[in-house]
C-alpha cells in the first residue's frame, strides 16, 4: 500500500480548557525543537515539536492569551494576552523575565533574530518594540492602522517590520525612520502572517484567500483561493506545500507550485485557528477552538517522533483512533 493512502493519524495534545488560538515553533536546536501555544485559558504551554509531549506551563497571566513566540534556540517564550501585558519567560526555567505594560489586550508578539527585542501588536491599534536589555527604556512606537493590530513581526534583517490589523491593511515600516513604507490593501481584514524558513516569501490569510509575496519587495507571488474562511496558513520549509485551515474545522494541504489541493479532512471539532509547519517540515501543528492542538504528519506512513511506520495489515488494530498525548 502507498503511504499515500495512510489515512492521517493525528497527535492530539489535550490539557488546555479553552480554544487554542495561535502557535509557534523554536528552530532545531541541541534538544530537538519546541512548540508553543497560545490559549484563552491564560496558560501558554510548551511542549517537544515532534512529540507533543508537555513540558511546562507558563503561569502568571490573568486574561487569554492571543499571541505566543519562541525565540531560535527555545531559550525565551513570549506572549501577549487580555490583561493587557506582554510578556517574557525563561522557557528553560519557566521564570518570568519581563511583562511590559500596554493600554488594551495584546495580540501578538514576536522575538528578532538576536532575542534582545520583542515587537507586539494590541488593540490600541499600535506596534510597539521593547529592548530586553534595556526594559526600561521607552518602546519604539509605529503608529498609523486604523485597527487593532492582529500580527506583527520583524523581517528583512530585523530591520523592518511587517504588520496585519483589522483595518484591511498589511504594512511595512522602517525601523530606522519609524514611518510607514509600504501597505498592502485587502478586501478582508487579514488574519495571519508568516515568514517563510528562508525568510524570501511572506504568506497572509485574508477572507477564503490565501496570498503569498516576495518579502524583499512585497511583489505578489501568487494567490490561492480556499473553501472556507481561513484563519492561517503556513509555508513548507521546502516551499513545494502549504497548509491552511479555518471555519470549517477542516485541514487543507495544497501544492504551492500549482495552487491546486492535494488533500483535506476534518481535523478539529471546532474552528481552526493557526496552523504551522515544524522547523524540519516533518510535521504540523494545528490549533482549534475544541481546546486541543493536533500534529499532523507531511509524509504520512513515515517513522518519526512517535508516529510508527505500520503493515497496512496492522493500521485497524494500532492506529484506529488518535493518540492522546498526556499533559500532566
Amino acid at each position: 500500500m502507498a503511504a499515500n493512502n495512510l489515512r492521517q493519524i493525528p497527535l492530539t495534545c489535550s490539557g488546555h480548557t479553552r480554544p487554542v488560538v495561535h502557535l509557534d515553533f523554536s528552530d532545531i536546536c541541541d534538544s530537538g525543537y519546541f512548540l508553543i501555544s497560545a490559549c484563552k485559558d491564560g496558560s501558554p504551554m510548551l511542549r517537544h515539536g515532534d512529540t507533543g509531549d508537555w513540558v511546562g506551563t507558563f503561569e502568571g497571566h490573568k486574561g487569554a492569551v492571543w499571541g505566543v513566540a519562541l525565540n531560535r534556540n527555545a531559550t525565551l517564550a513570549a506572549s501577549g494576552a487580555a490583561d493587557f501585558t506582554g510578556k517574557v519567560w525563561n522557557a528553560v526555567s519557566g521564570a518570568e523575565i519581563h511583562s511590559f505594560q500596554h493600554k488594551h489586550i495584546v495580540k501578538s508578539v514576536a522575538f528578532d533574530n538576536s532575542s534582545e527585542n520583542i515587537v507586539t501588536g494590541s488593540n490600541e491599534k499600535l506596534v510597539r518594540v521593547f529592548n530586553l536589555e534595556q526594559s526600561e527604556a521607552e518602546p519604539e512606537l509605529y503608529v498609523g492602522h486604523a485597527g487593532a493590530i492582529k500580527r506583527a513581526l520583524f523581517c528583512r534583517d530585523d530591520k523592518c517590520i511587517i504588520s496585519a490589523a483589522d483595518d484591511k491593511t498589511v504594512r511595512l515600516w522602517d525601523r530606522m525612520t519609524g514611518i510607514e513604507v509600504q501597505r498592502l490593501q485587502f478586501p478582508n481584514n487579514p488574519n495571519s502572517l508568516e515568514i517563510s524558513h528562508d525568510n524570501h516569501v511572506l504568506t497572509i490569510t485574508h477572507g477564503s484567500t490565501i496570498s503569498f509575496w516576495e518579502i524583499d519587495t512585497l511583489k505578489k507571488l501568487k494567490e490561492v483561493k480556499v473553501p472556507t474562511n481561513v484563519a492561517s496558513a503556513s509555508l513548507h520549509p521546502d516551499k513545494h506545500v502549504f497548509v491552511c485551515g479555518g471555519e470549517d474545522f477542516k485541514m487543507y494541504k495544497f501544492d504551492y507550485i500549482t495552487g491546486n489541493e492535494i488533500e483535506s479532512f476534518k481535523g478539529h471539532f471546532g474552528p481552526v485557528h493557526s496552523v504551522k509547519f515544524s522547523p524540519d517540515g516533518e510535521l504540523y501543528a494545528s490549533g482549534s477552538e475544541d481546546g486541543t492542538l493536533r500534529l499532523w504528519q507531511t509524509t504520512v506512513g513515515k517513522t518519526y517522533g512517535l508516529w510508527k511506520c505500520t503493515e497496512p495489515s496492522e493500521l485497524n488494530n494500532s492506529l484506529s483512533s488518535p493518540r492522546e498525548v498526556p499533559a500532566n
